[in-house]
């Protein structure tokens, strides 16, 4: 018997990818080699694109706690640990989500096993070999070895991904071992915190906002309150020699008076744990020379690493290697996708890994010690008053100037971009884009006068979803988007013209081939 699809690895990636496919009408089986799901403190939330786009699945609800839709961030943000004045901007790129990466993993496991996804725990590939039809893939579990055949295999187990390295696929980019960062949940003195905004007022220093990086001459160091579980007080420093003892709160609070020139007093933090308390040295920066090897795909740190700055950017970038993946590889196994739809998954996610890695790698040369740097910031503070330089950056940030290439060659501004916020008014009453998404479907959003596209029979089609609203008058009048909720073909015109209608046919056959007309 074969399997449709393998996932090895069942962290948030790897769900993700899971519940995708079940959406797209495929199930998948999940290889996850912890017994059970880590408690180890990792990610302390989501930033960027990936907080709308699990909206537009209605997992925002689940992981948030709240049933208002995700708020970008409107006031200030860091690039580099220096400030972004986001009240500049009309409209801020930055939505961020508070959430532990064990929540994410609980959220995300709940609703692949409400989809009928299998699981196993226990269980991790050992090895592989593929042939033209399918993978077989050996596994190692609790009760022996055994064997699978499954038509893909997909590594989503994390940087030392042995799914790559079975693969044969080589993992190019640079390791570094000047940095130290040291962290641990932590309790500080009461009386230093401001309750009006969150900032520790540091006597002899100064005030620390929360969770944004504070830079000195001598390293980093950040304070992080996260809601519901003791703060979480990390530094960053450069070139120290490496402790032969075990990481406690007595060197963190020895690291923070070389890095703030003052002392913090920590203590132990409250409530039950896990409790980070831990020391990292050096990091990586990769990229897999390649995301597709056969019936092999990787994704999230399988196929990239990079030295994060905080905000969860790598979560950012691996949640939607997932869904980016699962919509076209569905496609593939239901014989609906046309030439060389798979190959766009590597073709699109390379180009946003490289775009992240820039981002990283900037951040992490404006936060190094040093008058040289101290000198660079100054101007770039000078730079950072300019609105379109902050827009530039907190769209970096973001992931949200990621635009794919549609195939169009003179397309509307909103074409290749992640779908916009639109509050539309449809014949069953008021709803949002995000809310019409969850299916994970295409769809063709008629705002044309008279619905003119949901008239036209040549539209209509088992596949495509048509739903027909008005919206607010600065909105496109028609949206196709994939099932990632990028824009495939846009249309400013109140009742498209041939060459338009061309275009739109054009997209409909780039993406989801020669699609059935539907069934009456």
């Amino acid at each position: 018997m074969i399997t449709d699809v393998v996932i090895a690895g069942g962290g948030p990636n790897g769900l993700m990818l899971a519940c995708e496919l079940s959406l797209a009408g495929v199930r998948s089986l999940v290889l996850e080699r912890l017994p059970e799901p880590s408690q180890e403190p990792k990610a302390n939330g989501l930033l960027g694109q990936v907080v709308k786009m699990l909206d537009h699945r209605g997992l925002h609800e689940p992981l948030s706690g709240s049933q208002e839709p995700p708020r970008p961030n409107s006031a200030y943000f860091m690039f580099g640990a220096m400030g972004l004045d986001l009240s500049l901007l009309e409209d801020s790129p930055v939505y961020a989500l508070p959430v532990p990466q064990r929540r994410i993993v609980q959220v995300l496991q709940e609703r692949a096993i409400e989809l009928g996804v299998e699981i196993r725990r226990g269980h991790e590939v050992a090895g592989l070999s593929q042939d033209d039809d399918a993978v077989t893939v050996a596994v190692t579990s609790p009760d022996g070895e055994y064997q699978l055949r499954a038509r893909y295999l997909i590594g989503a187990d994390g940087a030392h991904s042995t799914t790559r390295k079975l693969s044969g696929i080589e993992f190019p980019g640079i390791t570094h071992d000047r940095m130290t960062v040291r962290s641990a949940h932590a309790s500080v003195p009461a009386d230093w915190l401001d309750p009006a905004n969150g900032a520790l007022n540091v006597p002899g220093y100064g005030t620390v906002m929360p969770f944004l990086p504070h830079r000195t001459e001598h390293g980093g160091f950040s304070y992080a309150p996260m809601p519901g579980h003791p703060p979480l007080v990390s530094t960053t420093e450069w070139d120290q020699p490496a402790p032969d003892a075990p990481m406690s709160l007595e060197e963190l609070r020895a690291s923070i008076r070389r890095v703030l020139g003052v002392d913090v007093p920590l203590g132990q933090p409250d409530g039950h744990g896990p409790h980070a308390l831990r020391r990292l040295t050096g990091g990586n920066t990769r990229i897999a020379e390649r995301f597709i090897s056969g019936r092999v795909f990787l994704i999230g740190d399988a196929a990239h690493v990079f030295a994060a700055t905080g905000g969860g950017p790598g979560l950012n970038l691996g949640l939607q290697d997932a869904i980016n993946l699962g919509w076209k590889l569905a496609a593939e196994i239901r014989g609906s996708a046309p030439p060389g739809l798979l190959n766009t998954y590597e073709t699109e996610r390379r180009a946003a890994a490289h775009r992240m890695v820039l981002n990283a790698q900037a951040q992490s040369a404006l936060i190094t010690p040093g008058s040289d740097v101290t000198g660079l910031r100054e101007i770039f503070t000078e730079l950072l008053r300019d609105p379109d330089t902050v827009r530039r950056l907190a769209e970096l940030t973001a992931g949200a100037d990621v635009r794919y290439d549609m195939g169009e060659p003179e397309p509307h501004p909103s074409t290749g971009r992640f779908a916009p916020d639109l509050d539309l008014h449809t014949p069953s009453g008021p709803v949002r884009l995000a809310e019409l998404t969850r299916t994970a479907r295409p769809l063709l959003l008629d705002l044309t006068e008279g619905a003119w596209l949901a008239r036209t029979p040549a539209l209509r089609h088992d596949q495509i979803d048509i739903v027909t609203a008005r919206a607010q008058p600065d909105a496109p009048t028609a949206l196709l988007l994939r099932p990632d909720c990028y824009v495939a073909w846009a249309s400013a015109s109140p009742r498209p013209d041939a060459a338009e209608m061309e275009t739109l046919q054009a997209a409909l056959r780039r993406w989801f081939g020669a699609i059935e007309p539907a069934r009456t």
